[in-house]
């Protein structure tokens, strides 16, 4: 398979209750292995909508967007020929409602701390952006908390 251009992908991470919101990616590109669920953006979608769309057909949550994490490219090659190239914009996501589960693109979802990550098995890029997304939310909680006082 030999990509013609490049994809305008989306990722969430969703920490809730001190844990991140992990899926076993159902098809290439990481088939098979444990990443932040997401997908890519369809025509006429913003990011934020696309997201939420990707998450709830991907997981079951309903989540809102809060801030972007990271953009970054994820190019893979075969042969000589680039298979893929998505440009990913992963976010900071609040989950909203539902329960996780695996549906469309997913094998499995799981729940995972930080300091339960290492049999995931992420890709490096994934794991800095997970430990973002925790430092991040913590943040956020900290912010609520003072704010409330």
């Amino acid at each position: 398979m030999k990509a013609r251009h490049p994809s305008v992908g989306v990722g969430g991470v969703v920490v809730w209750e001190g844990r991140v919101l992990l899926v076993r990616r159902g098809k290439p590109p990481l088939l098979g292995r444990w990443s932040i669920p997401g997908g890519t953006v369809e025509l006429g979608e913003t990011l934020e909508q696309a997201l939420v769309r990707e998450m709830g057909e991907e997981t079951g949550l309903e989540v809102e967007p809060l801030e972007v994490l990271t953009v970054f490219d994820r190019i893979q090659r075969e042969g000589g020929e680039v298979a893929f190239h998505h440009v990913i914009v992963d976010y900071l996501c609040r989950r909203v409602s539902g329960e996780a589960r695996a549906a469309s693109d997913v094998l499995e979802v799981a729940w995972a701390t930080p300091d339960q990550l290492g049999p995931y098995d992420l890709t490096e890029k994934a794991l800095a952006v997970v430990a973002d997304g925790f430092r991040l939310s913590e943040k956020r909680e900290l912010a609520l908390e003072e704010g409330q006082e």
